[in-house]
């Protein structure tokens, strides 16, 4: 009976310590487009919300409704692939001015950080932006780039940089799990 009790409370104690654990998808949630072919890991208690008609998936906090998630696809008109739009620094000068802070947005944005990784054949592009703006709170964005047969996929999770500071982990934990589907 004793060695019966002990046992369960070993299985217990290790369940709890192991649900206590840090791993790179605790407090994250996977979202999968079949469709479209990418995936995902977002913040546990996000809701899915619409966004507008460039916009293919929205994602916002509850709690913190201006920190959000987005995907947005759009056709590649002249090139194929992230090699032939230009170096990781040009690229993200352009999605800087095509999508963080494009003229008439009231938004300036600072490249602060610009990360390359490769999964298998595809590149992905990451940008750390700084972002103000003409009217509200200035805020930080993430933005993940990539392409898929003619498509640049671009993923965005933002913040307002008075929290930035406590969200930029799970943030940047949520930008590296994006990821194209062959």
């Amino acid at each position: 009976m004793l060695k019966r009790a002990v046992s369960t409370l070993l299985v217990v104690l290790a369940l709890f310590l192991t649900s206590c654990a840090s791993t790179p998808t605790s407090g994250l949630v996977p979202f999968a487009d079949s469709k479209d072919g990418y995936r995902f890991l977002y913040p546990n208690g996000w809701t899915e919300t619409k966004g507008n008609s460039a916009i293919d998936i929205l994602f916002h906090d509850i709690i913190e409704p201006s920190e959000n998630v987005s995907v947005a696809i759009s056709k590649l008109e002249t090139v194929k692939n992230l090699e032939e739009i230009g170096e990781v620094d040009a690229i993200g000068l352009r999605v800087q001015q095509r999508v963080v802070a494009p003229d008439g947005s009231g938004r300036q944005a600072q490249l602060l950080k610009a990360v390359q990784r490769e999964d298998g054949d595809r590149k992905y592009y990451t940008f750390e932006y700084a972002v103000k703006r003409l009217q509200g709170e200035p805020r930080h964005d993430l933005v993940t780039v990539t392409t898929n047969r003619g498509n640049l996929y671009t993923m965005n999770i933002s913040s307002s940089e008075k929290r930035w500071d406590k969200v930029k982990d799970l943030f940047t934990r949520v930008a590296k799990s994006f990821s194209i589907a062959e």
